[in-house]
């Protein structure tokens, strides 16, 4: 049994998203309830080459374990010494292979939810990976329920995955053609969960207390996994393990600690060297999620495109509290 499950507790993740679980947003989620944290994305053959850019993305900090590096690779040799380069840099708790990445770019490399169509090569790869590492740290993986809606297999895939020695397994309920469209299948996350030995975790839809209560009661499940939902709303795990304990909902978050969660976030990104260590330019790749935290703020189109030019933290304070000031209510972006 892996410790996250201990005295039958029922864990909830932060999903892995590329672009967006960086070392800093995974430091805001483990504050705020999040019990297992697992890094964006990292090629195998990146880290073979010690490609310091493919590199970064496996750091993580002690404060955020239990924490996993997630590799994606179609080559189980290559993966497992990926793997075995990973746990002598960072000693991460768990290694996860990324079987669900619907992105072109990763399945035109074989990788990702490709290997979906293709049981005996991901067969070659979970167990490639597992008799690299198994025996220092577990292995798990993440899926989708299949390729199309023609080939749903995540059942078949999971009996696969134990009997290659994954310890456990994330499913998001969506197939590959799916992408993010449509609702997650949670009948058959929880038909995987009845029919294997190993925790599975659910992914899909959960957007708050309510949901992971429904989930939680209604499947097989051992723990969820939160994704896009954490990246407008990260207070999500406080709010999800208060409702848990209390079946109340906590207070809403009000606009004022919205916004200084925002200018924290930006803060603590340009001090790192996660964009390049450049505070314009860490600025710049961070507005995308700055539009994810002001969905719904009053004043909206003015609002973004305020945030569609802001290039220093100093500039997004002032956009703060012109906000909170309702400078931007009724306010017709040009």
């Amino acid at each position: 049994m892996l410790p996250w499950f201990d005295n039958d507790k029922f864990p909830l993740f932060l999903a892995p998203m590329a672009g967006v679980t960086d070392v800093t947003f995974r430091t805001i989620c483990k504050e705020l309830g999040a019990d297992v944290m697992v890094t964006e994305f990292v090629s195998a053959e990146g880290i073979i080459r010690r490609d310091d850019r493919t590199r970064k993305y496996t750091e993580f900090h002690e404060g955020q374990r239990p924490v996993g590096v997630q590799l994606f690779g179609a080559d189980g040799e290559r993966m497992g010494e990926a793997a075995k380069k990973i746990i002598d840099w960072k000693q991460p708790d768990f290694i996860d292979i990324n079987f669900g990445c619907p992105v072109s770019k990763v399945v035109s490399k074989n990788g990702g939810s490709s290997l979906l169509k293709d049981c005996p090569l991901l067969a070659s790869v979970a167990s490639g990976v597992a008799k690299a590492v198994g025996d220092q740290v577990p292995v798990t993986a993440k899926i989708r329920v299949g390729w199309d809606e023609k080939s749903i297999n995540a059942t078949e895939v999971c009996e696969t995955l134990v009997d290659c020695g994954m310890q456990q397994i994330a499913i998001h309920g969506r197939t590959r053609s799916q992408g993010y469209r449509g609702e997650a299948n949670w009948n058959i996350i929880d038909e995987c969960a009845r029919s294997v030995s190993v925790p599975i975790i659910g992914n899909g839809d959960i957007t708050c207390g309510e949901d992971i209560e429904k989930r939680k009661n209604s499947t097989a499940v051992s723990g969820l996994m939160i994704g896009r939902a954490a990246m407008q709303n990260p207070w999500i795990f406080r709010e999800a393990k208060h409702y848990l304990e209390t079946g109340e909902h906590l207070p809403p978050i009000t606009i004022e600690e919205r916004w200084l969660l925002i200018i924290r976030h930006c803060t603590l990104a340009t001090q790192s060297d996660r964009y390049g260590g450049e505070e314009k330019h860490t600025i710049m790749a961070m507005r995308s999620r700055l539009m994810a935290y002001c969905k719904g703020f009053s004043g909206a189109k003015a609002l973004r495109q305020k945030l569609c030019q802001v290039v220093s933290v100093t500039e997004l304070e002032d956009i703060a509290a012109n906000h909170l000031a309702g400078r931007y209510d009724n306010v017709v972006a040009e």
